[in-house]
């Protein structure tokens, strides 16, 4: 949709981003023939189903607010907030706009994956944390001595993006629980200048790290629900979701 708004042509997929997506469409077939095959009574499946196809949603729109907010840091030429146009500042404000949402979308993503986890293999993470997220669903996979497999292949993609999900986890959290991470930014180097310009932050390497976060919730889908789906071929959805 905002390729088509920025006039640029569709989306293909591709790379990770298409292994991600078409693991998870195979978990939607999977459930539709068991939602054929069976009433459903409890909503299990079909609970299953929408969360599956959110995610694949959520998805899409975080590889979108990355292409846009790389599409208008094309536009941002000059290196301090004073010294751009009119029509500049502007660009750069939709630069931060689509920066900011992509890196709460990679977070939100992965704390709806951990729900997904935690419901399908019944984890109980709720006991340990009430308001959980993925990175404690992580942790009860060990604690309840379940799955090990899948737990230690995601481990190794979180350990594998520590750096730069580290960054950005940061920056989440200042953007929703404290102080505008990019008013802090000003606030620190408005001590740090006698000219008083606030030099912008470098905004290839923040695009970088969230290209990175990206990979990392591609990724992660990617090698969840490749499991669900081997588990669901080799013993039934059925028997696996009970």
């Amino acid at each position: 949709m905002l390729r088509t708004l920025l006039g640029e042509l569709p989306r293909q997929n591709e790379g990770v981003l298409e292994e991600a997506i078409e693991s998870m469409v195979e978990t939607l077939e999977l459930l539709q023939r068991q939602l054929d095959l069976n009433q459903d009574p409890t909503h299990d499946y079909r609970k299953l189903y929408v969360w599956t196809q959110g995610l694949i949603s959520s998805l899409d729109e975080l590889e979108q607010s990355y292409f846009a907010a790389s599409h208008f840091r094309k536009k941002v030429k000059a290196g301090s907030t004073d010294d751009m146009t009119i029509e500049e500042k502007a660009e750069y404000a939709r630069y931060v706009y689509f920066y900011k949402d992509g890196f709460i979308r990679c977070f939100a993503i992965l704390d709806k994956t951990g729900t997904v986890l935690n419901e399908l293999f019944q984890l109980n993470t709720s006991k340990v944390k009430s308001h959980f997220s993925y990175f404690t669903v992580l942790r009860q996979f060990g604690y309840a001595k379940m799955h090990g497999d899948l737990a230690v292949r995601l481990i190794n993609i979180k350990d594998a993006y520590r750096e730069p999900m580290s960054k950005l986890r940061k920056r989440r959290n200042m953007e929703i629980h404290y102080m505008n991470s990019e008013m802090q930014d000003d606030l620190w180097q408005l001590h740090q200048t006698l000219q008083g310009k606030v030099k912008l932050e470098d905004l290839d390497q923040h695009l970088d790290e969230l290209r990175q976060g990206v990979d990392m919730v591609c990724e992660t889908l990617k090698e969840a629900y490749g499991y669900i789906n081997k588990m669901w071929h080799k013993q039934g959805v059925s028997e696996l979701a009970k």
